[in-house]
């Protein structure tokens, strides 16, 4: 059945995963609702995730493997298995993250339901190496509006206790092409699910139904600082002059001039975007962050020229 269409599609992207990888596969496989395909990425992990995802895959046909002969960087991993993807509906999944039996069946009743909705998710436990709940994630980000600007303002205003446990929620694949998806700097998520956010609403299923990994090897524990984290994202951008505050910024406004959108609807989410940097409590600590950021570029830069005039000097 090579055209086949499953309703569901489910994208692991992977690097080094073999600590929690068969949990993680383990709480997808047993979902009540069967009928989605599993695309894995391995991000030429070094471990055993290899053997773990082949093991796997021989069992169960739903399963179809990929590996990368070289370390593509979170961002084309993640934009990787959406691009195999042929589901109606399209859900990232991480290798250290498991869900409840019943998360498809639930997300996938209310995007059947409701038309104007382009992203449901459950709510969230936090748990921690051994599996115990350690809290729960109590954001409740109603992006119910009927507007696109009044749901990108919706969402704007959550950013100071925003988790981004909504980038792994179920999304309509259709709606979700028309993204960019997952950009090379820190905080992409951030501004991938603001660009759905003009594109529908977003549904909460009341029940807590995701398990969300907290473990040293996370990303944002792993790599402390932007540096680092952008290189996460992207292992070409190791070394560069990297202004994350301002990219990060700056896609906000991108994506509103690329999404179709009315004049008017346009004008209005500019106006949205705008009120909050300025307005925002946090507006004088993001503006100082882009000081640094520039300072740093600025600092990066003399170092580099340095390098390069010393090393001119040496070879005449």
């Amino acid at each position: 059945m090579a055209n086949y269409q499953p309703a569901v599609s489910i994208g692991i992207p992977v690097y080094n995963g073999e600590n929690y990888l068969s949990k993680a596969l383990d709480s997808l496989l047993n979902q009540t609702f069967t009928d989605f395909e599993l695309i894995i990425s391995d991000n030429a992990s070094s471990d055993r995730t290899q053997a773990i995802c082949l093991e796997y895959a021989a069992k169960d046909a739903r399963i179809r493997y990929y590996r990368n002969d070289s370390n593509l960087g979170a961002a084309d991993n993640y934009n990787r298995v959406f691009e195999l993807s042929s589901g109606k509906y399209f859900k990232w999944a991480a290798h250290d993250d498991t869900c409840a039996p019943d998360y498809l069946e639930k997300c996938v009743e209310v995007l059947e339901n409701n038309s104007d909705v382009v992203l449901a998710y459950p709510k969230a436990y936090l748990i921690n190496e051994q599996d115990q709940i350690t809290g729960i994630y109590t954001e409740n980000i109603p992006i119910t509006a009927s507007k696109p600007h009044q749901r990108l303002y919706q969402l704007l205003e959550t950013y100071g206790w925003f988790h981004g446990t909504q980038a792994f929620g179920l999304f309509r694949r259709n709606e979700l092409a028309k993204t960019v998806l997952i950009g090379k700097y820190p905080q992409a998520d951030r501004v991938l699910l603001a660009e759905v956010a003009l594109l529908g609403k977003f549904a909460e299923v009341p029940e807590y139904l995701f398990y969300r990994r907290n473990h040293p090897k996370i990303s944002q524990r792993a790599n402390p600082n932007d540096e680092s984290l952008s290189a996460w994202y992207d292992p070409k951008n190791k070394g560069k002059i990297m202004l994350p505050q301002w990219k990060r910024y700056s896609e906000y406004f991108h994506i509103i001039s690329r999404t179709k959108l009315s004049w008017d609807e346009k004008i209005l989410a500019y106006l949205q975007l705008s009120r909050r940097m300025c307005l925002s409590p946090g507006f004088r600590k993001r503006v100082n962050s882009i000081k640094e950021d520039l300072g740093k570029a600025t600092k990066l830069f003399v170092m580099n020229l340095s390098r390069t005039n010393l090393t001119s000097s040496n070879s005449q």
